[in-house]
């Protein structure tokens, strides 16, 4: 299947392509900067020419053209803004996301694979996040973003548009291009300590994720929602994962929940004056204390996928921080000097 990939030189969108490739795909690649995509995607072991079609996912006459060249598309492209601030939320998230889903609609792509993220259903309104589960209303900009463009989607599929929405956890893994959202979770955990409180994170690997979008790609199925949410763990458990495959002793410190937020909100505002690097945001601390476990059961059963476990996906994240120089050697114990495959 011809395949239109957007962000194809971002996180999730380079492993994406790896895995269409070796499940026999023919992927071209939407992306902004040619030179910087052929990088990544050397990174991911993706080598060999790969078709690229310039052009920023803002350019609905651009996007028209790449997306007339094929049978269906996988819209991974994303501004996250969850750690830190965002380039253009509204530009990427909801702008583009329509020039992209809103025109492949009407040139008949099947199917059209979006990837969404769990946060558009946090704070969870149970204990459990299913597919099934209502959206948030939430209060930051990022969320807002990521539900209009959640909301677009859902009005298609509404309408028989065959709409495919994944919705991941918390992403890790090697080959980050810019450490963000839960990799920069790890990276800061590691080198400065764990604040411990309420709620926890759903960890999913890259190559997990880009498995599930791959196996996504039939046509004829209509419209479809998968829960990828990944391995559940608190912020101790994840603490003492870290501990497991460095052999080393991470810093913890214990924070109430309303505790947290009211720091996080004051680091927004101390950021505001003097930038410095900790991915603590008001944003990132209702996450953080909020989330639940998401139900996986029917996505793994149908794409027939078994999820890595979370060890490893762990222990390869860490390696890789440690080798491209984002987190100190000592703190990645025994993972450090080399990175994962």
């Amino acid at each position: 299947m011809r395949v239109l990939v957007t962000g194809a030189s971002g996180f999730v969108g380079s492993h994406t392509v790896a895995a269409l490739l070796a499940a026999g795909h023919e992927p071209l690649l939407l992306v902004r900067d040619p030179d910087k995509a052929r990088r990544v995607l050397a990174a991911v072991g993706v080598t060999g020419p790969v078709p690229l079609h310039p052009a920023d996912i803002r350019d609905a006459a651009a996007v028209r053209a790449g997306l007339g060249e094929c049978d269906a598309v996988v819209h991974a492209a994303a501004e996250i803004g969850v750690v830190g601030r965002a380039d253009d939320l509204a530009g990427t998230n909801v702008t583009g996301l329509r020039n992209v889903l809103g025109q492949a609609a009407e040139l008949g792509l099947d199917p059209i694979v979006h990837v969404s993220t769990v946060a558009v259903f946090v704070p969870p309104s149970g204990q459990v996040i299913t597919t099934g589960s209502p959206l948030s209303s939430p209060r930051n900009a990022y969320g807002r973003s990521k539900v209009s463009g959640e909301l677009y989607a859902r009005e298609l599929a509404g309408r028989g548009v065959p709409v495919v929405i994944v919705y991941p956890g918390g992403v890790v893994g090697p080959h980050q291009p810019s450490p963000d959202a839960l990799m920069e979770g790890l990276r800061a955990g590691l080198g400065q300590g764990w604040p411990i409180t309420s709620g926890g994170v759903g960890v999913v690997d890259v190559r997990d994720l880009a498995v599930v979008l791959t196996r996504t790609l039939e046509a004829g199925r209509g419209p479809r929602r998968f829960m990828l949410g990944g391995h559940f763990l608190t912020w101790a458990q994840l603490a003492d994962v870290c501990d497991e495959v460095t052999g080393g002793r991470c810093r913890r410190f214990g924070v109430p929940g309303r505790l947290l937020l009211g720091a996080a909100a004051v680091l927004d505002l101390l950021k505001r004056v003097r930038p410095f690097a900790y991915p603590l945001t008001r944003d990132a601390a209702e996450m953080m204390t909020t989330m639940v476990r998401a139900d996986d059961g029917p996505t793994l059963t149908e794409l027939k996928v078994d999820l890595r476990p979370v060890r490893e996906s762990v222990a390869d994240a860490i390696r890789w921080l440690a080798a491209e120089g984002h987190l100190a050697p000592a703190k990645a114990g025994r993972l450090a000097g080399g990175a994962a495959p």
